[in-house]
């Protein structure tokens, strides 16, 4: 769990530290995205479908941005995914608390130096997409990764650092009770089946054609 922690708690140190965007736009977030692919979808808005019908221009630009977000952290969750079994394997097989410390501590070094620069670049919204995404990947909200790893006092302090950037590290991830949620995974769902993004499977399975008839019900109850 050390890995995760380690990856997250460093956008709330580094936003503290540089000056972080408070808001991010389609030109802001596009930067992970391929130009020509990008025009393609601003030009093609009408065609974006969610709840089985066409958005009009202004949700389709939100869902556009939302898709972006999505597509800039999904790999640090998926990343973060990885190195935790990679480390928690090679650490049950290590005997001492010594060993352990000392083989966290390189990781930690590793970890530092390789996301740092990249998760100072992040917005609040994209940092608060990444927390959700961390919890579907692993099954662990934040803050109790941080209190069971580190400290009570630690697990505090993060999760006041995080207000302050409206990121809630209490918070998990339910696709089939919050709408923003079903709309992450609907994203990731046609990006896995385009090859956009490489698919890695939830902690929690996610049957997707029952999520997405469940919000279709829910949207046409509304209706009547």
């Amino acid at each position: 769990m050390k890995g995760i922690y380690l990856v997250v708690f460093l956008i709330f140190t580094t936003q503290i530290q540089a000056q972080v965007q408070s808001k991010d736009s389609l030109l802001i977030d596009y930067d992970a995205v391929e130009n020509d692919s990008l025009l393609a979808e601003i030009l093609e808005l009408e065609e974006v479908v969610i709840y089985r019908n066409k958005l009009d221009a202004a949700a389709a630009k939100d869902f556009l941005l939302l898709q972006n977000r999505v597509y800039v952290v999904y790999p640090y969750a998926k990343i973060a995914a990885d190195r935790l079994t990679i480390l928690n394997a090679t650490m049950d097989k290590m005997k001492t608390a010594k060993e352990k410390r000392k083989y966290f501590k390189i990781v930690e070094t590793y970890i530092e130096d390789e996301f740092t620069g990249k998760l100072k670049k992040l917005s609040r919204k994209q940092g608060q997409i990444l927390v959700k995404l961390i919890y579907r990947q692993t099954g662990i909200t934040l803050f109790d990764l941080v209190k069971d790893q580190k400290s009570s006092w630690k697990a505090f302090w993060a999760n006041n650092t995080a207000k302050l950037f409206d990121i809630d590290i209490k918070r998990g991830y339910d696709p089939f009770s919050v709408n923003e949620d079903y709309l992450i995974e609907t994203i990731l769902q046609r990006a896995f089946e385009s090859g956009r993004l490489p698919n890695q499977a939830p902690a929690t399975p996610i049957d997707f054609n029952n999520l997405d008839k469940h919000w279709h019900e829910l949207q046409m109850k509304e209706k009547k």
